[in-house]
């Protein structure tokens, strides 16, 4: 049979995150004994609240069609939560809600990018972002971070990066794969770059704004350079902070211009995101954060021991990652052996983990660990990597 493939679609990778999750449920339903750490999804069950106003929700009949951007309920929770937890005052019509961060994200890009445009993006990346961009026909341009800078940029290697064609800067902190995280003073330092380039937008991907190790309280760049708001969508969520992946409910604040845009193309792609689902984001917004804390003091001590066991590994070394569930190891003295990350990521996964490699983030000769299973799988699954690599 003949096939057509688009131009559109013909320019993307599958990402290799779904790909390596997905071999590592096929070997599992196989009868395998598989660890997957290739996933960034918590391992604690959405709060007791959140299930209960889903069941609210069902139980009264709130299962038809919602506006496309959400409920006013909805977009007035997520607008406390902008204020409230990232320092964002908005007004509704300046929020919008979505099927989950990823869809906010592919639609505000989308909408804005013409053919052969450009977005910086700090690099390891999370793996959607350029394979977003390259689908609405835009280009790339990479901005290489290192393990010895915490994987961050400086606003003198932004400004290196922007040039005539350049019309975002995809900010991700703290950040998926390697837990960067700007405090405030290397954000207004990039601000202050900003203000010298009126064209350049910022995606603000805030999603791991609640899992934050440093102490300090999170800094995002439309709090801190207000000046700048009209050229900033923020991105956050529930998936995230609240063990809610797959309630797959996502909400984004940014200019009216640009949220109206998004709105208008998710009216033609997904429609309105679940009724139920909004349901249970506005009790996730609106009632207890308390447990948070003990969350994110559970998710520290998984990473103090990721990271212990990582670098007592030959050939293996990570930094500390500042922010959400990841850490991005470098592998590079392994390269010789096994010729590439990805060679690597198997050897691993005939061990029974699964990882993902370096290359499916825009780096290379390593791996990302994700550090939200429960302890004593991961426990389990660093005796491994371990031995396998003896």
């Amino acid at each position: 049979m003949t096939t057509h493939i688009s131009t559109a679609l013909s320019r993307i990778a599958p990402s290799q995150t779904t790909a390596i999750t997905d071999r590592a449920t096929q070997l599992r339903e196989e009868g395998a004994d598989i660890i997957s750490l290739s996933v960034g999804e918590p391992d604690f069950a959405s709060p007791p609240h959140v299930l209960e106003a889903a069941k609210v929700a069902l139980d009264t009949g709130q299962t038809k069609y919602t506006p496309v951007g959400g409920t006013a309920p909805m977009k007035r929770a997520a607008a406390l939560h902008f204020a409230r937890d990232l320092g964002i005052e908005v007004p509704v019509s300046q929020v919008t809600v979505s099927s989950g961060g990823k869809q906010s994200i592919f639609h505000a890009l989308v909408a804005t990018i013409s053919e052969g445009e450009e977005a910086i993006i700090p690099s390891p990346w999370w793996v959607s972002y350029p394979e977003i961009v390259r689908f609405a026909g835009g280009q790339v341009v990479p901005l290489v971070t290192s393990p010895k800078d915490n994987f961050r940029f400086t606003a003198g290697q932004l400004e290196a990066q922007i040039g005539p064609r350049t019309q975002w800067l995809l900010l991700n902190s703290p950040g998926n794969p390697t837990g960067a995280y700007y405090p405030a003073d290397m954000l207004r330092s990039l601000g202050d770059v900003l203000r010298r380039h009126p064209r350049v937008m910022v995606m603000s991907d805030d999603i791991y704004a609640p899992i934050n190790y440093t102490g300090e309280s999170h800094a995002t760049l439309a709090n801190l350079c207000p000046d700048l708001a009209e050229r900033i969508v923020t991105i956050s969520g529930v998936s995230k902070s609240h063990a809610m992946t797959g309630f797959r409910i996502g909400v984004a604040a940014g200019p009216e211009w640009l949220i109206r845009a998004m709105e208008k193309l998710q009216s033609h792609s997904s429609g309105n995101p679940s009724s139920i689902s909004q349901a249970a984001a506005i009790a996730a917004f609106e009632g207890p954060q308390d447990f948070l804390e003990e969350w994110r003091e559970r998710f520290r001590a998984r990473r103090d021991m990721v990271v212990s066991a990582i670098n007592d590994i030959p050939g293996l070394s990570t930094p500390v990652p500042d922010g959400a569930f990841y850490c991005m190891v470098d592998a590079a003295p392994l390269m010789e052996r096994f010729g590439d990350d990805k060679q690597l990521a198997l050897q691993l996964l005939d061990h029974g983990v699964a990882i993902v490699p370096a290359s499916g983030f825009g780096g290379r000769d390593g791996f990302r660990i994700s550090f939200a299973a429960a302890e004593d799988k991961l426990e389990e699954a660093l005796r491994r990597i371990a031995a396998s690599l003896a």
